[in-house]
């Protein structure tokens, strides 16, 4: 089951968006470091398709973008949640961000326009950093990622 502990709009996530970043909970990953480890837990609310569109439609005028924060624990779920949104919103972009160091088998085409791989590894450090090795894909319509993990990258002055 999805649940989902909070929800924010954010600017920094998906380049060139304002996204609803949701934060989904039953991470998977453990990730040393995490910046979030509440999120390892079964905590918060399920995220039914109900609650989805409620959270969708208070924000519609707003955002561009429809960002998961996690899911890795429910990927069939997570799927049916993506496949909702663009049924039901087929303007907004979809993204998630995922710990899994390559993405799983999806049906075609993906539902995803962009996609944060890979783990945190505090010694690589965060996206925004050159050595990471997290990776952010736009994904086109034929499936192929482009690689604009750069565009995170803060200016060392």
């Amino acid at each position: 089951m999805l649940k989902f502990c909070d929800y924010d709009i954010v600017f920094a996530e998906v380049p060139d968006e304002v996204s609803l970043a949701i934060s989904l909970s039953r991470c998977p990953m453990h990730c040393d470091g995490c910046h979030s480890p509440q999120l390892w837990d079964d905590v918060g609310e399920a995220l039914t398709e109900a609650r989805l569109q409620q959270l969708v439609d208070r924000f519609r005028r707003d955002i561009t973008c429809l960002c998961f924060m996690g899911g890795d624990a429910d990927l069939d779920e997570l799927a049916d949640r993506a496949a909702f949104v663009r049924r039901r919103y087929p303007e907004l972009k979809l993204a998630w961000y995922s710990g899994r160091p390559k993405l799983p088998q999806w049906p075609t085409p993906l539902p995803w326009n962009y996609v944060k791989l890979g783990p945190y590894i505090a010694a690589r450090g965060p996206l925004s950093h050159r050595t990471t090795n997290q990776r952010f894909f736009r994904i086109d319509p034929h499936g192929q990622q482009i690689d604009l993990t750069a565009r995170f990258f803060k200016n060392a002055w």
